[in-house]
């Protein structure tokens, strides 16, 4: 109800591990729970493909830990289906490339599914990449790839996950195309908030990414093909209910773009606000890396054949980025930028 909801604290039902339960009041709730426990399907439709939860045993959708004897021996001189085309995707064919490399790997093989084709931007910045570890990463996936170790899959969404007489699984296309049986499939597919014990605030969300709505524009992936983003802080983050605000990889909702600095700038401009501070609220300082490559533009899951670049993204792995700046939130964005 709305009869004096703005002077009434906020409540949060609060469960410990041992079973006790509590209530916490507050006059502000930040939201900085991430998106971890909720990773994104196999389906290409964004929702679990047909047969995927039934082939639960053999789907993870987290990157193994390949350090982890269980762990390696459940991949070891295994066909491996790795879907994605992030940063968690690289993580894992390269881990994959590895163990096939290693005595008690031999047989190993991954094969990766992409949504799209392989164009200049697929595997990110490399060598330009100013997080060298990123660079680092998309590299090594290449290298995968062109080593024969991972065998690459184009422009593919899963509609169906079937077992065959063995026991193995067959990825099914919804082009009606059917992949040769693989041992597991990690999902990599990105993250998105779970909101559900947030349903009793009102929140103003952009019904694609799920961000807030006057952030998700400036973090569109289906816009943005620039290593940057706009600086923003408490305003961007804000919701209809006053004194609520969702930061971190959270407040991103759905868009794969988001770096840890980016969540810092965040929690310190939101954590002036609730202070009173309203000035040093609104100077949100934000230098993000320029990349020298810059991969998103267009529609990040819009599939493609063959080695057709991705619309707007340029073949030499080119984009446009802006230089690094600092700005104030409420000024006008750059002119020049993406």
């Amino acid at each position: 109800m709305d009869t004096d909801r703005g002077r009434q604290p906020f409540v949060v039902h609060v469960s410990h591990a041992d079973g006790r339960e509590e209530r916490v009041f507050a006059r502000a709730v930040v939201d900085a729970s991430g998106t971890w426990a909720t990773p994104g399907p196999a389906g290409g439709s964004g929702l679990p493909a047909l047969g995927e939860k039934a082939a639960a045993d053999r789907i993870t959708y987290r990157v193994p830990d390949l350090k982890d004897p269980a762990v390696r021996a459940r991949y070891a001189g295994r066909r491996t289906a790795v879907i994605g085309s992030g940063a968690s995707a690289f993580t894992a064919l390269a881990g994959l490339a590895d163990l096939a490399t290693s005595g008690d790997g031999t047989g190993t093989k991954g094969v990766w599914i992409l949504r799209r084709g392989i164009s200049g931007s697929t595997f990110g910045g490399g060598e330009a990449d100013q997080l060298p570890a990123r660079g680092a990463l998309g590299l090594a996936a290449k290298a995968a790839v062109d080593s024969g170790r991972a065998d690459a899959v184009t422009g593919f969404r899963t509609e169906a996950i079937e077992r065959d007489s063995d026991g193995r699984l067959i990825l099914v296309g919804e082009d009606g195309r059917r992949l040769d049986a693989v041992d597991e499939v990690i999902v990599l597919t990105g993250f998105r908030p779970d909101l559900s014990f947030l349903d009793e605030l009102r929140l103003g969300l952009d019904e694609r990414l799920q961000a807030p709505v006057a952030l998700a524009p400036l973090i569109d992936p289906n816009q943005h093909s620039c290593g940057t983003v706009y600086p923003h802080g408490h305003r961007e983050l804000s919701h209809p209910e006053a004194g609520v605000y969702l930061v971190g990889m959270k407040s991103y909702g759905r868009a794969p773009t988001f770096l840890a600095m980016t969540g810092y700038e965040q929690v310190r401009s939101v954590a002036a606000a609730i202070a009173g501070d309203l000035a040093a609220a609104d100077r949100v300082e934000l230098t993000l890396p320029e990349t020298g490559v810059c991969g998103g533009a267009g529609l990040y899951e819009q599939p493609a054949t063959g080695d057709q670049p991705v619309p707007g993204v340029e073949a030499d792995g080119g984009g446009c980025c802006a230089a690094p700046t600092t700005l104030s939130v409420g000024a006008p964005a750059p002119s020049g930028g993406c």
